[in-house]
């Protein structure tokens, strides 16, 4: 891919739940091997969006690129948007894995059954090759000892990390993470955090809606802080956690998540 295209480009994105409008012309674009933590309050439409760029909600407007090809709609010649072929859709989408908050992993199958399967399933590899694939995976998120546990016999954290490499199993060019260790209490937050900062380290452009300001301070390239379903900033972390900061940072800061967040950063 052409190093100045950007891996995810987003164009007056709107999107609307009946007569309610939650994103409200959204344009933002990401770089390849970019770490961007999109953070804000709650319903802010940070998890709207992301799930946007998965294609998991259709925009109600606007243009999405994903590495210079248009992800589920493109501009038609009269100016009005047109829907592409399913078989474009899914090729698109192909490069683009997603982490949420629940785990949602199959309980009757062990960690190693839950990686192997798409594999399987969704890319018609013989089971040996996707349990090799997904042996490498699980090693990789530090897990190829508990490869042979159920779900049930894993700690939140552990569940957290097998969902990671089964999203990475399937080779995605680009990761969005919905606020990973929201569901985790806070002595295993550490270890799934420490999985992403080891993806962002290797070079994976990464997307991740997070309540964690530290690892967003430390950790992420970009910043983008919603409000109210609106861009209200943009920038590198220093450019948004700096003194001084944007009013509307600073409440943030101190009335949320951390309560006291601003002592981080």
């Amino acid at each position: 891919m052409n190093s100045t295209v950007p891996a995810i480009r987003i164009s007056g994105l709107t999107k609307s739940y009946g007569e309610t409008e939650v994103l409200h012309g959204i344009d933002l674009e990401f770089a390849s091997g970019e770490v961007t933590c999109l953070i804000g309050p709650s319903g802010s439409g940070k998890s709207t969006l992301l799930r946007c760029i998965a294609f998991l909600e259709e925009a109600t407007n606007g243009l999405i690129s994903i590495e210079g090809e248009a992800l589920g709609f493109a501009m038609g010649p009269g100016g009005n948007r047109i829907r592409l072929p399913q078989a474009e859709v899914r090729a698109v989408r192909s490069r683009i894995g997603m982490v949420f908050q629940q785990f949602n992993l199959w309980p009757h199958m062990t960690a190693l059954g839950n990686v192997a399967e798409a594999l399987v399933t969704v890319r018609g590899m013989s089971r040996s090759d996707a349990e090799a694939r997904a042996t490498r995976e699980l090693e990789r998120v530090g897990l190829g000892h508990r490869a042979g546990h159920y779900p049930a016999q894993l700690s939140g954290g552990q569940q957290q990390r097998v969902a990671i490499a089964r999203a990475l199993a399937l080779d995605p060019r680009i990761m969005l993470f919905d606020e990973p260790t929201s569901s985790l209490d806070p002595e295993l937050t550490g270890e799934v955090l420490n999985v992403m900062r080891q993806l962002a380290d290797d070079g994976m452009t990464m997307l991740v809606v997070s309540h964690e300001i530290g690892f967003a301070a430390s950790v992420g390239s970009k910043i983008v802080f919603l409000d109210q379903g609106k861009v209200l900033l943009e920038g590198s972390p220093t450019e948004v956690f700096g003194k001084p900061r944007h009013p509307r940072i600073d409440q943030f800061l101190d009335t949320y998540l951390d309560r006291g967040a601003a002592t981080l950063i």
